[in-house]
């Protein structure tokens, strides 16, 4: 009988590695940007297991696939490799994940816990237990094999033989090579038998064998005189025996006595470089399969997301009705959905989480969607439904249109939802869910703030007393205090002597009139903006004086509350992009003036690191739903008037990132064009760097009615008949309030699609005019939207024009230069998205211009504090009016934040209550647990 013909591992190998490699290039052409993902997780720093790892990271490369080593300590705990796992679990780039084994480290750790906790669909080296089971019993195109049977199999077809009906033997019974070596013959129709260490008949067995696999461990243990004639052997076995030829002492021999054995098989592989190199190369064909099952499971850029069916009733039920009879999805379910790993997201209940900004650093070079700002036409008293409208229209994109789409807004205040407004999670099937956690403490960011603002409150008043109560070398101790016998100034401390010009670091080194200046803010009290705030409407602490305790020593002055969300700090929240800049933000703001004229700021005070420490929790963006189940984030809620009025830069960036190139973010901005919008666009954009594809300008009947003459609308008073019945003259002539806002929007290069957000009062007639009258103001295109009563279906040609829209050029562009004059900038807003002929400054203002050029803020970008009732300062002023004269009463300063706000006539920031407050209708069902009533 001839000689055994060699089956070469390393020829086999090389074959499956260029298929393999061409596998990969097909799939990098039909998904432009995708490569498959392996992740190899070692523990500790083995030679041997270096030098297989390393191997591994070779083949991958050669094949195209991406390959991540993560090396953990010898000092990790089993808990610490878990989390690992963890994560590549939930990470979409990782297709294929091994653990190196043996694990080395100094701790405990249960490795067969350890494999099974790999995810099985990514368990490429075969396992886990579940992979074992699906294979035991027979599923082999639903499981991972393991790489060295897998490898053994590939060389038996390599002969052209068939394995069915064939008896096959394999000697041992390992997990990773014998047992599975069993279930993949037994499945391919051999009739196995499975001999060990306890097998009486080992001899007789294997010469019953037309096919033998051998994994025993021990060097040389099948002779070659028990084999069949024209057997296959397949030779697993890595075993070293003493050479004294060899310059080792020793070399590498199989399980079989190859020597004997290849003159009666017909093909046998030879160690080494029979079975070793197909290992390797069948980890990266299991890769390169996992990939492709991923790719017929997910469209690369498309989120698997599942979404709900709504139920819809005619009368639409109320609000909380709704939202409380539909379930929504476990929000880690969400998070996996749209691409969040499990250690980005931090879980609060079942219902809402936060997201860590890691992800936006490991998203970083991923392309941005298209980014959608939602706003309206000067509303009524009652709202236009933009929060309503920008839920509807993500709902339409994602649960109708499929596409990937996140929806961002504010978190409302508890102030207006316990007030008059209620709440702001939008309405009837277009909602935030569950709504009484968005309108209620959510995650408490809104806490945090009034705790990070009350400090810097207290930090004034209390710096203030000391200072007037205290020599100066009395403040200095307190100030630098001997710690066991050494005195050392804080970081902060530096940063205010660097800030006077002090280049000393040794606290005893200061002079007395440097001592003088480090240790005296001389605050003027009449200079103060720092208010303290509550997140409550209490009209009683609009004005009040503190300090009344005689342990203050008649040190009184007279103050004031702000609701918590017209606070700076909010509005900082809103506009940083990540935790340091948050910081810098943080000791960046004004709380008074010096007696010298120069701005004090909380860093001065020595605050700022503790308001990080308040706001770090807070700075994440917090993860919630829409009641179709597309994402939300709902992050930041600064005012729209004293403040920007927009939802958080970061969460903006963060959900353009998770979206993808053809996706969607859709952010709202608060009140009508003219002051959210523009301050969207000059402000927000400015510091973010984003630029918008499309805007929605949302319009209702009974608003354009309104600016055409009608009757004054009131909340909580019925509306009068000319809103009930159709007047299309009234109509037609609101609209030029409409025209005035889609000018508006135009003026920044961006297309506008009109949102007409259709009541159960208007008439077709009505609503065809509007469509008409905006489409020939130059809105790329008009929609009317019924998808309060019908959910995302009813905004689905609202979706489609806003899909068109995204596609035409965006030229967007900012309304003035920062560079510009403060006067210059205040007056080009004033011309050109209010209609004022021009502005005048009362001399409060005057005096602030000079000041606050004088101090460095003059490049700020311009806040308008006006009335959002009117395009002027009037509320009375309805439609588009001109030629007015804007009056300036006064101008503050959020340095911190980054901008400038004039204040147009009167406003109050701490709103009151009103005769029925909206909690007469909120109550808690103390058996269930849940909210009842109206928000």
């Amino acid at each position: 009988m001839a000689p055994a013909e060699i089956l070469s591992g390393k020829t086999v190998s090389a074959q499956v590695r260029e298929r393999l490699k061409q596998q990969v290039l097909e799939m990098k052409e039909k998904f432009p940007g995708f490569r498959p993902g392996l992740a190899i997780l070692q523990v500790g720093n083995r030679d041997d297991s270096n030098l297989y790892i390393n191997m591994k990271l070779k083949a991958a490369a050669e094949i195209g696939i991406n390959a991540n080593h993560i090396k953990l300590p010898n000092t990790a705990t089993e808990a610490d490799v878990l989390k690992c796992i963890a994560s590549l679990n939930g990470d979409p780039a990782v297709h294929g994940f091994i653990v190196q084994l043996p694990l080395d480290s100094d701790k405990p750790i249960n490795t067969e816990k350890i494999t099974n906790a790999v995810a099985p669909e990514k368990d490429v080296d075969g396992l886990s237990s579940i992979n074992a089971g699906k294979l035991s019993r027979g599923d082999l195109g639903d499981c991972f094999i393991p790489c060295t049977p897998k490898g053994c199999m590939e060389l038996i077809r390599q002969t052209g033989i068939q394995v069915a009906g064939k008896r096959a033997v394999v000697i041992g019974r390992s997990k990773i090579v014998g047992a599975p070596m069993h279930d993949l013959l037994l499945w391919n129709h051999a009739t196995v038998t499975t001999c060990h260490s306890k097998t009486s008949t080992l001899a007789e067995e294997v010469g019953k064998a037309d096919i033998l696999v051998v994994a025993a461990g021990k060097a040389e243990m099948v002779k070659g005189e028990w084999i069949k004639p024209g057997a296959i052997v397949i030779d697993c076995g890595i075993n070293h025996v003493p050479d004294s030829t060899k310059a080792s002492g020793k070399r590498v021999v199989g399980d079989v006595a190859y020597s004997t054995a290849k003159e009666k098989a017909s093909y046998i592989t030879p160690v080494p470089g029979g079975v070793g190199p197909m290992t390797v190369a069948m980890l990266m064909q299991s890769t390169v399969e996992s990939a492709q099952r991923f790719l017929e499971k997910f469209q690369p850029g498309k989120w698997n997301i599942q979404y709900n069916q709504l139920s819809l009733k005619v009368p639409v039920p109320s609000d909380i009705e709704i939202s409380q009879s539909y379930m929504p999805k476990p929000i880690d379910q969400v998070a996996q959905e749209v691409g969040l790993l499990p250690d980005e997201v931090e879980l609060y209940g079942q219902t809402k989480a936060k997201v860590h900004l890691s992800a936006l650093k490991r998203l970083k070079n991923q392309p941005d969607g298209k980014y959608v700002v939602v706003t309206g036409i000067t509303p009524t008293p009652l709202g236009e439904g933009k929060s309503t409208t920008t839920v509807g229209l993500v709902q339409a994109l994602g649960a109708h249109l499929h596409q990937n789409v996140f929806a961002c807004v504010r978190q409302p205040s508890q102030g207006p939802t316990f007030g008059i407004k209620g709440g702001a999670a939008g309405g009837g099937y277009c909602q935030v869910i569950p709504m009484e956690e968005f309108n209620l403490h959510l995650t408490g960011d809104i806490h945090a703030i009034t705790a990070a603002n009350n400090l810097v409150a207290a930090a004034v008043d209390a710096r203030m007393f000391h200072e007037l109560t205290q020599t100066d070398q009395a403040l200095y101790n307190r100030l630098v205090p001997s710690v066991n016998g050494v005195r050392k100034f804080s970081d902060i401390q530096i940063r205010r002597l660097q800030k006077l010009g002090i280049n000393k670091t040794d606290p005893t080194a200061l002079t007395k009139e440097e001592v003088n200046l480090f240790v005296r803010l001389d605050i003027d009290p009449g200079t103060i903006t720092w208010q303290r705030v509550l997140d409550t409407n209490d009209r009683f602490l609009r004005k009040i004086t503190i300090g009344q305790s005689p342990t203050e020593k008649g040190f009184t002055r007279t103050a004031q509350f702000d609701i918590t969300v017209s606070s700076e700090i909010m509005a900082v929240l809103a506009l940083s992009d990540g935790l340091d800049d948050m910081k810098k933000r943080l000791g960046r703001m004004v709380v008074a003036s010096n007696k010298r004229g120069e701005p004090v700021t909380t860093d001065d005070l020595g605050v700022t690191g503790a308001l990080a420490v308040l706001m770090k929790d807070a700075v994440k963006p917090n993860l919630m739903q829409t009641l179709e189940g597309t994402p939300v984030f709902v992050h930041a809620g600064p005012f729209a008037n004293i403040a920007h009025g927009n939802s958080s830069v970061l969460a903006d960036k963060i959900a353009l990132k998770l979206v993808g190139k053809e996706g969607f973010v859709v952010t709202e901005a608060g009140f009508g064009a003219d002051i959210g919008m523009e301050k969207f666009f000059n402000i927000k954009c400015r510091y973010s760097g984003l630029r918008p594809h499309v805007v929605v300008l949302v319009a209702t009947v009974r608003a354009l009615k309104m600016h055409g003459g009608g009757p004054a609308v009131t909340a909580g008073v019925p509306l009068p008949k000319e809103y009930m019945e159709e007047n299309l003259q009234l109509l037609a002539k609101g609209c030029s309030n409409l025209n005035k806002q889609i000018q508006n929007a135009r003026l920044f290069g961006v297309p506008v699609v009109v949102a007409v957000n259709a009541f159960k009062t208007d008439t077709k007639a009505e609503l065809a005019l509007v469509v008409q009258l905006a489409r020939e103001a130059g809105a790329f295109d008009a929609v009317e939207c019924t998808h309060w009563a019908e959910g995302g279906k009813g905004a689905v040609a609202l979706a489609q024009a806003v899909q068109r829209a995204s596609e035409t050029p965006s030229n967007f562009r900012f309304l003035y230069n920062v560079e510009l004059p403060v006067i210059d900038k205040i007056r080009l807003i004033a011309q050109q998205i209010y209609g004022a002929s021009d502005i005048e400054l009362l001399p409060e203002a005057q005096e602030k211009v000079a000041l606050y050029t004088k101090q460095g803020f003059g490049n700020l970008p311009i806040c308008m504090a006006k009335t959002h009732l009117s395009l002027s300062h009037d509320p009375e002023q309805k439609g588009a009016p001109t030629g007015f004269i804007l009056p300036i009463r006064d101008i503050r300063a959020s340095v911190g934040a980054g901008f400038l706000y004039p204040l147009v006539g009167t406003m109050s920031t701490m709103p009151g209550l009103p005769t029925r407050p909206c909690f007469y209708d909120i109550d808690l069902d103390t058996v269930s647990g849940e909210v009842n009533g109206l928000f």
